[in-house]
């Protein structure tokens, strides 16, 4: 575990489909919302039950029926099994708050077990022994698998894109400390880093997210700035900030992009800097002890 502290400031939203709105955390800066301190804990990505891999039906390249209908089964049953290994972790955590060693240590010994007998992470481990043995024929049939019954367990909570010579980085963390599973509410944190390596400076205007919950649910927020600001990042510099995510569901993806321009000369247009699609999940990946 470790401590954040963030100040917490509205996002402008527009568009439905889905109920989850981010909202921002100033890294720095002044505004008037309260600091909220937040424990973090740093972990990401799915659970399950088992699968196999769709097959054209005689008909062509549709999916079986009987299949289809298995798989989204099994996604049904990956999102209550996260959403049980989300209260697992809760209940463990407060456990040890309030030193109740012995609930503690059996609450950690049933995560142990989950973890164990976890499909998805069963098949993310046979997927990484298989590329560094070099049986990619097997890597590419567990990764298929991932695809159909965890599309998210693919996705890390982490992502690296430039464009025009702005770099973009991001990185996820599940918050515990702010989430209910219970009344099915989750809360992520995420910290960006926008790094300019051109020769001109530049100025971020708006953003643009597409938040996806883990039932397709999407949702498009615009708004100006970043954390209440319209940053200007000269050449070789760089502008981090913190922001956060509550969502109806244990795991998802979000992306985006910021609007920026070039402000060495006047009248110059405007062009987007693409943010790379990264996972808000509870379980992990394998970059979780990376830094952004």
């Amino acid at each position: 575990m470790q401590s954040l502290s963030i100040k917490m400031v509205p996002a402008t939203r527009t568009g439905a489909g889905g109920r989850a709105t981010p909202t921002t955390a100033r890294a720095r800066g002044r505004g008037r919302a309260k600091e909220i301190p937040c424990r973090l804990s740093l972990v990401v990505a799915p659970a399950a039950a088992s699968s196999s891999s769709p097959s054209p039906s005689s008909g062509g390249n549709e999916p079986d029926a009987k299949e289809e209908k298995a798989a989204a089964d099994y996604r049904g049953s990956f999102l209550s099994r996260s959403q049980t290994y989300a209260l697992l972790k809760q209940q463990m955590a407060v456990a040890a708050k309030f030193e109740d060693y012995k609930e503690a240590a059996r609450l950690r010994d049933s995560l142990r077990s989950f973890e164990e007998e976890e499909p998805v992470l069963r098949l993310r481990s046979l997927m990484r022994k298989a590329v560094d043995e070099e049986r990619f024929e097997d890597a590419a049939k567990y990764r298929d698998e991932l695809k159909i019954v965890a599309p998210h367990s693919l996705l890390k909570c982490s992502s690296d894109a430039t464009t025009l010579g702005i770099r973009v980085q991001v990185r996820s963390v599940y918050i515990e400390g702010r989430s209910q599973p219970l009344k099915g509410q989750y809360f992520f944190a995420y910290r960006i880093r926008i790094t300019n390596n051109s020769q001109r400076p530049v100025q971020l205007l708006r953003r643009h997210w597409i938040v996806t919950d883990a039932n397709g649910r999407t949702e498009n927020i615009w708004g100006v700035g970043v954390i209440g600001e319209q940053p200007v990042i000269l050449p070789r510099t760089g502008f981090e900030y913190s922001s956060a995510c509550p969502l109806s569901t244990p795991n998802g993806r979000m992306e985006g992009d910021f609007e920026m321009k070039h402000i060495d000369k006047v009248g110059s247009s405007t062009f987007n800097v693409a943010i790379a699609p990264f996972s808000l999940s509870i379980i992990g990946d394998d970059d979780d002890d990376a830094p952004l």
